[in-house]
């Protein structure tokens, strides 16, 4: 009956403690975040098979022979043992050996790099950190967004992620893989949403007085036809994000609202990018070029 009661009682806890996970990284809602919950979960569960039991001998040791327990006297005669060293060497081995394994293989699986396998066509999106709001570029589309993401759920979203000052760190907790942006380059990171909703966009790298306020919606259209209303939505927007309108939006600004741009400048996301050119030296200038030309083919 006691144990009963405290199975309950551990199971109560267990799901309070849970609760408070809702919306990170615990509570993912696509397959990239799905499997690197799987990886956080297992790589802890092996780790305390060593944490547990040591702290838990540490504890009835320090019981078992202290001060004022006269009949519990510790005074081994031994100067070798081959089982516990059996013990504290092979447990350690094997785990070390198993989340090694794990390690490597999920590094190759989980490359925010690599495309994602699925039947559909990603989609394309450009990002721009800027002080201190987020810009969302869609080639394909021909439009902008500021500090609002949307892409259809079941559909692979390829970020490729620029920075036009310090670098920054694009996340999406519940969708996984955080990517940094930096200055003068490209980086990228493949998500997937496998359930409509919304979900917080965070910067998870300080970048000044603005940073706490450095946030965007990430939004997940229950289908494309959803996602290509909210396309024809935007394009109906005045706005028209040029080069010159482009210079006063990366002027540094705090807690941004949502904006839209019903057009967008069709080189702007290269322009910021090459704009930090001049510090390069011919050979370097002529590699990126290079660089940038082969990411736009792709």
């Amino acid at each position: 009956m006691l144990i009963r009661k405290l199975g309950y009682s551990a199971l109560t806890a267990s799901l309070l403690l849970l609760s408070g996970c809702e919306g990170g990284v615990l509570d993912p809602k696509g397959q990239v975040g799905i499997d690197e919950k799987y990886l956080i979960v297992v790589a802890t569960v092996l780790m305390l098979l060593v944490v547990i039991p040591v702290i838990g001998m540490t504890l009835y040791f320090a019981w078992r022979y202290r001060e004022g327990r006269e009949q519990e006297i510790y005074d081994p005669k031994w100067a070798h043992s081959t089982k516990i060293e059996v013990v504290v060497w092979l447990i350690p081995i094997v785990i070390i050996a198993i989340l090694g394994t794990l390690t490597w293989y999920s590094t190759q699986k989980l490359d925010p790099y690599k495309a994602l396998e699925h039947d559909h066509k990603p989609i394309t999106i450009q990002v721009v950190s800027l002080n201190w709001k987020w810009l969302f570029i869609y080639p394909e589309q021909g439009i902008a967004t500021v500090n609002e993401v949307v892409f259809p759920k079941d559909v692979p979203v390829e970020f490729k992620i620029t920075s036009d000052t310090t670098m920054n760190s694009f996340f999406i907790p519940q969708l996984g893989s955080q990517i940094y942006s930096m200055a003068g380059m490209t980086t990228r990171v493949n998500l997937i949403a496998n359930e409509a909703g919304q979900f917080d966009g965070i910067s998870a790298n300080y970048s000044g007085a603005g940073f706490t306020g450095m946030k965007f919606n990430a939004i997940a259209k229950p289908s494309e036809q959803a996602f290509d209303e909210w396309v024809l939505a935007v394009k109906h927007s005045p706005a028209i994000l040029t080069d010159e309108r482009y210079a006063q939006l990366a002027l540094p600004s705090e807690n941004n609202p949502v904006d839209y741009f019903g057009s967008v400048e069709s080189e702007l996301f290269n322009h910021v990018v090459m704009q930090f050119m001049g510090t390069m030296d011919h050979h370097e200038q002529s590699e990126h070029s290079a660089q940038m030309h082969m990411q736009a083919e792709d």
